[in-house]
């Protein structure tokens, strides 16, 4: 939980676009020192300007989030510069699909690289700066929030790499909120699940690294690519409010954020299945239609 932003430090990834950009406007707004990390150079020194125009003290770094030895030396930088942050926002993230047996092991190493082991670095790099900050100072607050999807509480047809990667991250965050309730009660945590929004995901590709993006995407994969694209287009809730939802999330300590709430219906569904030990449902139940556009292009002579 944090009652006061102003004067705070915010840490976020994937910051030059969708929810870490965003939020960032948001710190920005509430008089917070941004520290902007992100792959793509462009976009981040865009956003490094913006956000220095509105008065912001920023600090940027174009690094790939998936890599230890660069978050490690940004961590570090971090520290000297600001002490440890108070808002850690590891929202990173890029999208891929297809036929989960089509997924090439350059697939599993991209997906998961920036999805899940951005977020196991910023944890195991910043957390430890946290708690002792915390231990120094009863008044000390600070806050972790991981971007999710709902892809981490649904399992979808043909986003199966993307789907693993946020399945790990909910269970990591509900554990790492766990963890922290054992030893703080100054450090909250939150997990963000987005539905359809547009940030740009859909478009991940362009920032793939060369020496994983040699192969021919499959059929299922360009199939995937294009109904993903037209649902996170056609989205009609914002990045802007989606950001707006985790900042009041952080200060009423609530860990699940939800752009989405109504479908968790489909959740509900899942859930069902479970307890009652049944096989899976149609996790698109409430819009049928995803699921036979879906088989009648992948089944397409």
């Amino acid at each position: 939980m944090i009652t006061n932003f102003n004067g705070k430090t915010a840490v976020l990834t994937g910051a030059g676009s969708g929810f870490g950009l965003e939020c960032a406007r948001i710190g920005a707004r509430l008089g917070m020192k941004l520290v902007l990390v992100d792959v793509q150079q462009d976009a981040l020194e865009q956003a490094s300007a913006d956000l220095q125009a509105q008065g912001a003290e920023v600090l940027a770094f174009q690094l790939d989030v998936s890599h230890a030895g660069q978050m490690q030396a940004m961590s570090e930088a971090v520290f000297a510069r600001f002490g440890a942050p108070h808002v850690l926002f590891n929202n990173a993230g890029v999208g891929s699909g297809g036929l989960i047996w089509e997924n090439s092991v350059k697939d599993w190493e991209w997906v998961l690289g920036v999805n899940l082991w951005g977020v196991i670095h910023g944890v195991r790099l910043f957390t430890p700066m946290m708690l002792e900050a915390a231990a120094r100072d009863p008044a000390w607050q600070g806050h972790i929030v991981n971007t999710a999807s709902m892809a981490g509480l649904l399992t979808p047809p043909n986003m199966g790499v993307y789907n693993v990667s946020k399945h790990a991250v909910v269970s990591f965050s509900e554990t790492l909120y766990q963890d922290l309730r054992l030893v703080t009660e100054q450090i909250g945590a939150s997990v963000l699940c987005p539905y359809f929004v547009p940030t740009g995901i859909s478009q991940s590709h362009r920032n793939r690294p060369a020496e994983l993006g040699t192969e021919q995407p499959t059929r299922s994969q360009l199939i995937g690519q294009a109904m993903t694209g037209k649902a996170v287009g056609s989205g009609k809730v914002t990045a802007a409010e989606v950001a707006q939802k985790v900042f009041d999330a952080m200060a009423a300590d609530q860990f699940y954020i939800f752009s989405h709430p109504k479908a968790l219906g489909n959740v509900q569904s899942r859930m069902d299945c479970i307890l009652r030990q049944s096989n899976p449902v149609d996790p698109f139940a409430e819009r049928p239609e995803i699921g036979r556009d879906l088989k009648a292009a992948l089944r397409a002579v």
